[in-house]
């Protein structure tokens, strides 16, 4: 079984010129990811079974690209895991990459979701969607700009506004309507927040719940993990107060933003590296993104999970993910111009 090496940010010091790698095993698959253990569990163990190579994984939840960039030539990972497509190409433009050219992989993966050289691939897409009370709001057409009109006033929730998924989903504001507006928008959002930003996607869900608010914006998959958490029951309940609506879904379309990986610069095992990433790219872990982590394929063809298709139906909106990363830096600035995580 797949090994995962945690460690805390605090104990990670990233300025000192020799920074000390942690050990990993020879012979197998030193992973780096942004993404959780136990969504990436399940496609780890199945690559494990199907080739005896053994993966190393090290989980962080920032700090990645630094850490990798900190490492340099000694650096033992050899794949990276990440979310949004702003971290891919940041991991791209930070030269922690290198490129890839798999016929396998490109046969698997459609042109719009890999980069042009190489240097990473996207695996899952994700809907950045609306969760709205059940018996509140119910099941009613939405968009994003209307997040902003004041018949919402004190009614959503949101987690950071830095926060990778929102800044995704503020590029694209920008993308589709010009900073300006965006700016504007985001004030009347941030006026008609129930309280400060906080928390993660799934306490969107807890909140909205406990009627802290009636709306909030997130991903997908996690209304998926909370609907089969058994382990902890409450998160079905928080699952089961919520509807999912798919905003601007009669117009542009739904936010899509993706997870994806990419094979580091000095990768050491990189014969293996490039295993594991045909294996992520393949039917076969499409399947289990599908039916275990409640994402969307990238794969034509491939179909969403049963319980992912009790959502709806989602509308992608057609919109470049490198159009959309490239108004990330400008996003940001806005969420500070406006004081967006100070609240109402």
């Amino acid at each position: 079984m797949f090994r995962l090496k945690a460690f805390a940010a605090a104990a990670m010091s990233l300025t000192a010129i020799g920074f000390a790698a942690p050990s990993f095993a020879s012979g197998s698959v030193n992973v780096y990811s942004y993404r959780q253990p136990e969504l990436i569990a399940p496609l780890l163990e199945a690559f494990e079974d199907e080739t005896g190579i053994e993966t190393n994984v090290l989980f962080l939840d920032k700090g990645l690209v630094e850490r990798v960039k900190a490492e340099g030539a000694n650096s033992p990972a050899d794949v990276i895991l990440t979310v949004d497509i702003g971290r891919l190409t940041e991991a791209k433009e930070a030269d922690v990459t290198q490129s890839v050219t798999s016929e396998i992989i490109n046969a698997d993966i459609p042109e719009e979701y890999r980069d042009p050289e190489g240097d990473w691939f996207a695996l899952t897409k994700r809907g950045r969607v609306v969760y709205a009370s059940k018996d509140r709001i119910g099941d009613i057409p939405i968009t994003y700009e209307e997040l902003a009109d004041e018949k919402w006033k004190g009614a959503i929730c949101i987690r950071d506004g830095q926060h990778a998924y929102n800044i995704a989903l503020f590029a694209s504001m920008i993308a589709h309507h010009g900073a300006e507006y965006t700016e504007e928008w985001l004030t009347g959002l941030k006026n008609n927040l129930a309280t400060r930003p906080n928390g993660n996607d799934r306490s969107q869900a807890k909140a909205i719940m406990s009627g802290e608010c009636d709306l909030a914006l997130g991903n997908t998959y996690y209304v998926g993990l909370m609907m089969t958490n058994e382990k902890e029951p409450e998160q079905q309940q928080w699952a089961d107060a919520i509807t999912v609506l798919f905003p601007n879904a009669d117009g542009r379309g739904t936010h899509v933003n993706v997870s994806g990986m990419a094979m580091a610069k000095n990768a050491p095992n990189r014969e293996s590296a490039l295993k594991l990433m045909e294996f992520l790219a393949s039917p076969e872990a499409q399947e289990i993104y599908a039916e275990q982590v409640f994402e969307y394929p990238v794969m034509p063809g491939a179909e969403a999970s049963d319980i992912v298709k009790s959502f709806g139906e989602i509308h992608p909106d057609s919109l470049s993910l490198a159009e959309i990363a490239s108004y990330r830096k400008q996003a940001s600035e806005l969420v500070d111009k406006v004081g967006f995580n100070d609240g109402p």
